[in-house]
């Protein structure tokens, strides 16, 4: 019986086996799965022509600190945004949770994955022009602190 299912499937049911990973702990095959494919990613956008999504890259990898300093407000600026407009609940946003805050609700909260990814690219349009201004005066000045930042 069990040739036949194997028959029946072919070699889908092998190519699926190498998508089977674990996340925790790390498997050897979900780190080649996240690490490798970013890896292509980076070879083929840093060629030498310098497309602009490498130059965007470039831009925020020049600000690395800055933009994680700024990534934290401005998602959740969009999730406020996005949960009134809505028309979902946002008193949880501002609440701080664990320390005397009212829990969130488990009705109507939450967007879709299309939503996320639109909010996300958002949030990345809204703070490459920060980053590159930014790049700008770090490569301008030379004061100190503006190398940790």
């Amino acid at each position: 019986m069990a040739l036949e299912e194997h028959r029946e499937f072919g070699g889908t049911k092998t190519v699926l086996s190498f998508l089977a990973v674990t996340k925790y702990p790390p498997s050897l095959l979900f780190l080649l799965m996240t690490l490798g494919s970013g890896i292509l990613f980076l070879a083929c956008s840093e060629q030498p022509s310098r497309g602009p999504l490498a130059s965007a890259l470039i831009t925020f990898g020049r600000v690395p600190f800055f933009f994680y300093l700024l990534q934290w407000p401005i998602a959740h600026s969009l999730a406020i945004a996005a949960s009134w407009i809505a028309g979902k609940p946002t008193a949880y946003l501002f609440s701080n949770f664990g320390f005397g805050g009212p829990p969130p609700p488990t009705d109507g909260i939450g967007f879709g994955l299309p939503v996320v990814y639109l909010l996300w690219l958002t949030g990345l349009v809204v703070l490459y022009p920060l980053c590159r201004w930014y790049g700008g005066v770090k490569a301008r000045r030379r004061d100190w602190w503006l190398s940790y930042l």
